[in-house]
């Protein structure tokens, strides 16, 4: 089976003070706390939340 691309992507910014749709996308990605890692298939989906907030996220690893 072909390994499916992934990509880390971790916290940096809080979400105090942020418009709730922007919050609502941090929780989609499974981000609610700065300092924390996910690591989320890589779809064009997951890159438009991540464009969405990028202010808030950094790319750790593709």
């Amino acid at each position: 089976m072909a390994k499916k691309n992934t990509i880390k992507v971790r916290q940096t910014g809080s979400p105090i003070r942020r418009p709730k749709d922007q919050r609502q996308t941090l929780v989609g990605l499974g981000l609610n706390k700065v300092g924390r890692v996910r690591e989320l298939e890589d779809t064009p989906s997951v890159r438009g939340m991540i464009a969405k907030v990028a202010h808030m996220v950094e790319i750790v690893e593709e």
